[in-house]
């Protein structure tokens, strides 16, 4: 029955939108903890099980450019992976390995999109040794720019692949170390501003000692910044530690919790997680000066070993962009965190995405400051900066999985919403994707990931009232969709890549799944098909919101579904082909949300019927058989 429900509510055309009325995660899962794992440059699982070869299906809207049995795109936060050219073009890059279980090949794939087709699928990485975390960029005139780590290589460091004409020619590369003593650097981000892209801004983290590295600066994890002016000739400053972000602040960062924006001569970086401040470093000069806003306060920002209270935090996965008049608009998924001792601890099914922007209060280090759930000290509002959560997708007023512990979803060490990425355009558009543990969808042992879309319509200030599960089509029915990096201009589509994968969770670390093959997706989304279903929300059902009767054809009983965007009056009718009706049912005032009519066609003979849902003053008027 579950699958059945599923099936009826996949939408063949558009995205899939519900209301924003709320259904919470049950206490029991809410409060389950489990012991935080590190950040990896390397594969955990040396296990030789392979899953069968994945299907090979383009949805609508989308695109294959990739795929890679290495499934670890990032530990926390994505690089920018995608930039949208203003000729049509499109560069993509995504870390590539085919190899498993040691991945001897792992490295940035790449892929060009000249307009009006994609290259083959890439075959081997661009760099001449073992790399991985790619981080892409446009350059110069028409160039392109991509820098990622070395691991398990012949050299440390960094390496950077560049060309001056984008999907052509052969890449210039060359290596950047750390400072003296720790050259090796780690999961590298990467952005361009300035005239003509012309100016490179890079932060990297020093290795930490949990991955073979060592203190540097009192810091176990430095965040160094740096910025090259002539295509990384030379850099000034060069492995800089900003003093606001030293060791007299934090302890150290986690790898990929951090990511950076440029705009013109803007530029802004975001760090931290549920064990440091969500701290933004923003300059106005290019990274001549920086100015720090401490986005949300931790309680225990230099925790050395201590057991502390539970308290709910960023989760380390968030997102930034800058509007059109410079301000910083930022998304972060939320978790809750405690220690004890050594051990910290984060919570699988605390659920939500958080929203801010420069001309918003900050958040305190009060334990509930960044609560979901109501509590009198949480400093969130729903649909002002709390914006993002699981969906209830079968309308019942309830969050239901396929079972009650962790191993019902894939382990990504955030929240059970996260992976956010945002994007606002040139009319002051704004467009929140985030991934999200989605109920109904799952493999009959664990639920899947699927990418949601929430939109504003003005910079922010109001919340529009759907969501949209972007990764509705019925391709997606058994697809892990994660890891979604979107582009960071935008046309009358915005862009954004992702990777999908059979089986909830991965390989590389977490859950150590049997190996598979993993597509990397390119997927654009006409604004349209989310702002202007938006504007006509007054309309109670579209085409979409009423399933087509299952099973069909039938003999005995079939089930409509119907998607309520407000309550109202709804009845089904059916007419036969000489357009007489043969049946009338009546289902009195319905709730927002998903009704099911069940129609009787014991009484009806073989032939082809056409019913039509009516919801208030709306109709939908779709065919079926009887048997």
């Amino acid at each position: 029955m579950k699958k059945l429900l599923l099936l009826s509510l996949i939408l063949a055309l558009g995205v899939l939108g519900f209301a924003q009325n709320r259904a919470i995660v049950p206490n029991q899962l809410r409060d389950f903890a489990v012991k935080k794992v590190q950040p990896i440059t390397e594969t955990m699982n040396f296990s030789n099980e392979a899953l069968p070869a994945n299907k090979n299906y383009w949805p609508p809207e989308e695109e294959i450019y990739g795929n890679t049995w290495y499934d670890l795109q990032s530990n926390t936060s994505m690089q920018n992976r995608i930039f949208v050219y203003e000729d049509g073009t499109i560069g993509g890059v995504f870390t590539f390995g085919m190899e498993y279980t040691a991945f001897p090949d792992r490295g940035t794939g790449y892929n060009y999109y000249d307009g009006n087709s994609w290259g083959p699928l890439p075959t081997e990485r661009i760099e001449s040794d073992r790399t991985g975390w790619p981080a892409y960029a446009p350059f110069g005139e028409n160039g392109e720019i991509n820098v990622c780590h070395y691991s398990g290589a012949l050299v440390d460091g960094l390496a950077f692949s560049k060309r001056d004409e984008k999907g052509t020619g052969v890449w210039t590369q060359w290596d950047y170390l750390g400072p003296v003593g720790h050259e090796a650097l780690l999961w590298p981000r990467m952005t361009t501003g300035g005239v003509d892209h012309s100016v490179i801004h890079l932060i990297p983290l020093t290795m930490p000692v949990a991955n073979g590295g060592a203190i540097y600066e009192g810091m176990d994890g430095a965040l160094l910044y740096s910025r090259s002016t002539d295509g990384g000739e030379t850099w000034d400053p060069e492995n800089l530690l900003l003093d606001e972000i030293n060791s007299d602040y934090y302890n150290g960062f986690s790898g990929d919790t951090y990511e950076i924006q440029a705009q013109g001569d803007n530029v802004a970086f975001l760090a931290g997680d549920s064990w440091t401040d969500l701290v933004l470093m923003k300059s106005t000069n290019g990274g001549d000066d920086w100015e720090k806003i401490v986005i949300w306060e931790n309680p225990y920002p230099l925790w050395s070993g201590t057991t502390t209270d539970t308290f709910y935090c960023a989760d380390g996965d968030h997102g930034l962009t800058f509007d059109q008049s410079g301000m910083i608009h930022v998304v972060f998924g939320i978790n809750r965190a405690h220690a004890e001792t050594t051990n910290q601890y984060w919570f699988p099914f605390v659920d939500g995405v958080a929203y801010w922007n420069e001309s918003m209060p900050t958040f305190s280090n009060n334990l509930n400051a960044l609560n979901p759930y109501g509590h009198p000290d949480s400093e969130l509002i729903d649909n002002y900066n709390l914006i993002g959560w699981t969906q209830d997708v079968n309308g019942d007023g309830e969050i239901t999985f396929v079972c009650t512990g962790t191993e019902c979803i894939g382990l990504y060490y955030v929240g059970l919403s996260s992976m956010p990425q945002i994007l606002i355009d040139e009319m002051n558009q704004v467009f929140v994707v985030f991934a999200s543990v989605t109920e109904t969808y799952d493999n009959g042992l664990q639920n899947y990931r699927h990418l949601w879309c929430r939109a504003s319509t003005d910079n922010g200030v109001n919340w529009e009232e759907d969501f949209y599960d972007l990764t509705s089509d019925l391709i997606h029915l058994f697809d892990e969709c994660v890891f979604p990096s979107i582009a960071s201009n935008s046309d009358d589509y915005f862009y954004l890549v992702y990777q999908t994968d059979d089986e909830p969770g991965l390989a590389v670390r977490g859950d150590e799944d049997p190996y598979g093959e993993n597509f990397i997706r390119l997927m654009k989304v006409l604004k349209e098909d989310v702002i202007d279903a938006i504007k006509e929300n007054n309309q109670v059902i579209f085409d979409y919101d009423v399933s087509q009767n299952y099973p069909n054809p039938f003999n005995g009983t079939s089930v409509v579904n119907v998607n309520l965007r407000h309550s109202a009056d709804l009845s089904l009718e059916i007419v036969n082909i000489m357009g007489q009706k043969v049946y009338e049912l009546n289902a009195g005032y319905a709730k927002q949300g998903i009704n099911e009519i069940v129609i009787d066609g014991s009484e009806l003979t073989s032939g082809i019927y056409f019913y039509t849902v009516k919801a208030g003053d709306t109709s939908i008027t779709k065919k079926m058989i009887v048997d």
